[in-house]
């Protein structure tokens, strides 16, 4: 396997763990002195969205509950599905709202089942009846993926993991491994790369965050051991796993835009907020900052905030109101909790 050696390469990946003057840097957009936690007490809160009333919907990955949050007020739960089989790092993961939630009351949620992950949607319930959008997703105890979101395109797009057989990445047949783009009822977009396929790009080993600015999509990449990612995602485009792990430098791979080593990262969910792409890490406990540059790349090395503040770190994601959300991770198996986790937290926008 060919790994990452450039210096530049090195020097990101050292940047430091808060914020600087540097020239470039990524400048906080949010006052991480002003936290309000929002919940308390969760068990491995993984997926998050929001509804149109600001309220926000998170899923609890072994016991398939579904909360809804609203600042100042306590969690209740709307929905538990069946059919969830949590086990590793399975279970029910991601979550998206419906852009036309007002009308037809769409939830979508990407979780293990028994034989694979697989996205259903559903109006909340109780014991909600599951319709089922995507199926035959690879499954294995580790790199499930599971994030989902709907892009600006009113399309729903997934990050899928290589279910550990690093074949599946490379594969086009497989939907492991790869992002996918669909239509709200799982069809194949008419302008997806390959007729009839939902693959929209190749060459990944466990994508469980992305998001969009200034119409561009970008998203987070676990490595093995050496080198984690947030990648430029262009339709189409083979992202080199197996083969490469960082940067490849050959024409037949996309490179990353950045690098860290996997003691810093293991970045999992992520999103744009104005010229900053955000990355919650899980192992590197914090957030990073990544400066965009607006036409696809980066202005500057990431820097960090939060470091070791709330420990594993799984999504984060910006509200309606501004506001950003993250969610902890320290109840997962992997981290050490604190006598209140795990938590939901939020951060606001700093004044103009």
């Amino acid at each position: 396997m060919r790994l990452r050696a450039l210096v530049l390469g090195i020097a990101l990946s050292l940047a430091p763990l808060t914020a600087d003057a540097a020239a470039g840097a990524a400048d906080p957009e949010f006052d991480f002195t002003a936290p309000d936690v929002v919940a308390t007490g969760l068990t491995a809160p993984w997926g998050l969205a929001f509804l149109p009333d600001g309220s926000a919907l998170v899923s609890e990955r072994d016991s398939a509950r579904i909360l809804r949050l609203t600042p100042g007020s306590p969690a209740t739960e709307v929905a538990r599905l069946t059919g969830v089989q949590p086990a590793g790092e399975g279970g029910l993961l991601g979550l998206a709202v419906s852009p036309a939630y007002a009308e037809d009351g769409y939830v979508y949620a990407y979780y293990t089942a028994a034989s694979d992950n697989r996205i259903v949607r559903f109006k909340p319930a109780a014991t909600p009846t599951q319709e089922v959008v995507v199926a035959g997703i690879p499954k294995a105890s580790v790199h499930n993926g599971g994030r989902i979101h709907f892009g600006p395109d009113g399309k729903l797009y997934a990050g899928t993991g290589d279910a550990a057989q690093t074949g599946n990445a490379q594969n086009p047949a497989s939907l492991g491994g790869k992002i996918l783009r669909l239509n709200p009822d799982g069809g194949v977009p008419s302008d997806n790369p390959t007729p009839s396929s939902l693959v929209y790009t190749l060459g990944h080993r466990n994508v469980q965050g992305f998001g969009w600015g200034g119409g561009h999509m970008y998203a987070t990449e676990f490595g093995q051991n050496t080198w984690d990612e947030v990648n430029h995602i262009t339709a189409g485009s083979n992202y080199g796993w197996p083969e490469v792990e960082g940067d490849g430098g050959e024409p037949t791979y996309r490179d990353p835009l950045v690098t860290w080593s996997t003691s810093q990262a293991s970045p999992s969910g992520g999103t744009v907020a104005g010229d900053t792409f955000y990355a919650a890490a899980l192992r590197g406990t914090r957030l990073w900052l990544v400066p965009l540059d607006g036409g696809g790349g980066t202005s500057g090395p990431p820097t960090a905030e939060l470091a070791a503040a709330y420990g594993r770190l799984r999504e984060v994601a910006v509200a309606p109101d501004g506001h950003l959300w993250i969610l902890t991770s320290n109840r997962d198996g992997r981290g050490t909790p604190a006598p209140d986790d795990d938590r939901v937290i939020r951060f606001p926008a700093r004044a103009p």
